[in-house]
């Protein structure tokens, strides 16, 4: 009988169990689904305010030394702000007139340096490409001449896409103004909305709770801080190393290449493609030049996965540039601008749910089994004392 009544009260238990399992589920469902529904419908007035949480999340880390350095909250958040604001009016003052001349004038000469290419692709001996390889120099002057095409038309259409969000962007004049005010309360009251978010926590989750953010937190932050500056560097080092070689647009495509270095070696890739691309139409003969493009990249991959990616990102991100490449995608198309400024802290935040949700599976009786669960119980010490006891 006590035995009976024992399996009675954990079968109860085990029914209670699941059932505040399902209504933590169904809560987190239509959370996900009420935020994912606001962020859809006000995406059009969102971008400065997001804009402005994603300054003061780059920038706490700074306030806070600042902070330990004997200065107020308040006084550390104006210091950086407007050193902030300095550092980018200064450098739109000068990156904005050189990348929309480099811009106008690559938009303009592509067909040439497009035809230019396509002649010196297909230059060559087309009895000698018959005879090594076997290719039919007709088919293979028309597949080249497709993929050329192609190719540099949708780079085209990247660069006028990036372009036209650039100048819609800054053409806002509620990015300048509500941006900076968003990010100077947010950064001025971080820790006391952290403080008040964690209060908010049932207390039978609270660790639980507290290690997901901590998790999502470094996820988010090696990314957004560490490859945010990654990139910053790469762009420069690629602008400035395109430039000393003399070629043309090398600060238009150095920054480009930088920037979407975010996703591994997509940025290399595309910065060398379009780099010795050119470098073959502007230099060529001279094989030394465009050996010195593109040992620019090669330069700047050593230096990033040697120095940069272990100093500034570590291994902590945790974010599979595919799993990224995704979320880029997914959000952009939902979304729209503030779409992609969200991606990675949601990419970062659904990783680490899954992981944990995985990890909770292969614990559960669902994965072991209920004979494994009920096995280990008979051989439980303590439970086999209670047992005696009751009988």
């Amino acid at each position: 009988m006590a035995k009976a009544r024992l399996q009675t009260v954990e079968v109860t238990q085990e029914e209670a169990a699941a059932a505040v399992f399902r209504r933590q589920v169904r809560f987190w469902i239509v959370a996900a689904v009420v935020l994912a529904l606001f962020i859809y419908l006000f995406s059009g007035i969102l971008l400065p305010f997001v804009a402005g949480m994603v300054l003061a999340y780059f920038l706490d880390p700074v306030a806070d030394r600042l902070q330990r350095l004997g200065l107020s909250r308040v006084m550390a958040t104006i210091l950086i702000l407007v050193a902030f604001v300095i550092v980018l009016t200064l450098a739109l003052v000068i990156l904005i007139p050189i990348l929309a001349t480099q811009l106008a004038d690559f938009i303009a000469k592509l067909p040439e340096y497009l035809s230019q290419l396509q002649g010196l692709i297909t230059s060559f001996d087309p009895q000698w490409i018959e005879q090594r390889f076997g290719v039919n120099p007709n088919s293979l002057r028309e597949g080249l001449n497709s993929l050329l095409t192609t190719g540099f038309g949708f780079i085209t259409t990247v660069f006028q896409s990036i372009w036209s969000s650039g100048v819609a962007l800054f053409s806002i004049a509620s990015l300048f103004v509500v941006t900076p005010v968003v990010a100077f309360y947010m950064l001025l009251d971080w820790d006391r909305m952290i403080a008040t978010v964690d209060s908010w926590i049932p207390r039978d989750h609270v660790d639980t709770v507290r290690q997901l953010a901590s998790d999502i937190n470094t996820a988010t932050a090696g990314f957004v801080r560490g490859q945010g500056t990654l990139c910053l560097v790469l762009g420069i080092m690629y602008a400035v190393g395109l430039t000393l070689t003399g070629l043309k647009f090398g600060v238009l495509i150095g920054l480009f290449a930088g920037l979407i270095s975010f996703i591994p070696y997509v940025g290399s890739l595309v910065g060398l493609v379009l780099s010795v691309g050119l470098a073959f139409v502007q230099f060529w003969p001279d094989w030394l030049m465009v050996v010195a493009v593109a040992c620019v990249f090669f330069v700047g991959q050593f230096i990033e996965g040697n120095i940069l990616q272990p100093r500034l990102v570590g291994k902590s991100v945790g974010l599979h540039p595919v799993w990224l490449m995704f979320a880029l995608f997914a959000f952009g198309a939902l979304f729209g601008f503030v779409g992609l400024l969200i991606a990675v802290p949601a990419a970062a935040a659904i990783a680490v749910l899954v992981r944990f949700g995985i990890s909770r599976y292969l614990e559960s009786p669902l994965y072991r089994g209920h004979a494994e669960v009920t096995q280990a119980k008979a051989t439980d010490p303590a439970q086999d004392g209670d047992s005696t006891t009751d009988r």
